[in-house]
């Protein structure tokens, strides 16, 4: 078995590749698999705070179905799926209706993503739409990755391990929650902390992969 070395200095054998990372515009995780040496996309409908050349800004239901990904890791929007939001959006509350639909829309991405990536993993916040998946589902803290702080984070696995614990420190910081209002607020509140990226990086990419070793695409594809 062979083994390379990537930018980041991180020794890994094969390499899962290409990855998407759907619904990301901060490129947190795209970032991440990067500097480990994977071909890996962002994709949202908002243009990325980091490298265009590795950001889809369209549809991610379009950009699913044109090549077959070795993983695909998902951030649909959590405001009207999360369970913090049942006085606005439960059922007979006033938008409720948006509930229903957002579980649609995420149900038919999940789908999606399954036929055409090998691994799929979708993130949510304590969120309804995990009954709706049918799939197995890990839940993380960022004081188990290195940060002292809480924000329960949920993902539905398909042919993926549960996350473990990388780094478990003292904090229960609430930070996220206590987020004054601020034209980012919803945007920085649902960014990937950096030792929850480099958990999935270590523990679902940097796996063993039959095959020959990736060629690493500096630009997306046209």
């Amino acid at each position: 078995m062979t083994a390379a070395l990537s930018p980041a200095g991180v020794r890994v054998d094969r390499r899962v590749s290409p990855v998407l990372v759907g619904c990301e515009e901060s490129q947190t995780i795209t970032k991440a698999l990067r500097a480990a040496g994977h071909e890996a996309y962002s994709c949202d409908l908002a243009p990325t705070r980091g490298n265009p050349a590795w950001h889809y800004q369209q549809d991610i239901c379009e950009v699913i179905p044109t090549r077959r990904w070795g993983l695909i890791i998902l951030h649909p929007d959590c405001t009207a799926m999360a369970v913090s939001g049942n006085r606005w959006y439960g059922r007979g509350m006033p938008m409720h209706h948006k509930r229903e639909q957002a579980i649609a829309w995420t149900v038919r991405l999940w789908e999606l993503a399954k036929q055409h990536g090998d691994k799929v993993a979708l993130e949510n916040p304590v969120s309804v739409i995990f009954q709706h998946l049918r799939a197995p589902v890990c839940y993380v803290q960022p004081y188990e990755h290195g940060h002292g702080e809480t924000k329960k984070t949920g993902f539905a696995l398909h042919n993926l391990e549960p996350l473990k614990p990388t780094n478990e420190v003292e904090g229960r910081e609430q930070r996220i929650w206590k987020m004054p209002p601020s034209p980012t607020r919803k945007r920085d509140r649902s960014q990937t902390f950096d030792g929850i990226a480099q958990a999935v990086v270590m523990q679902w990419a940097n796996v063993e992969v039959t095959g020959a070793e990736p060629a690493l695409s500096a630009e997306r594809p046209r």
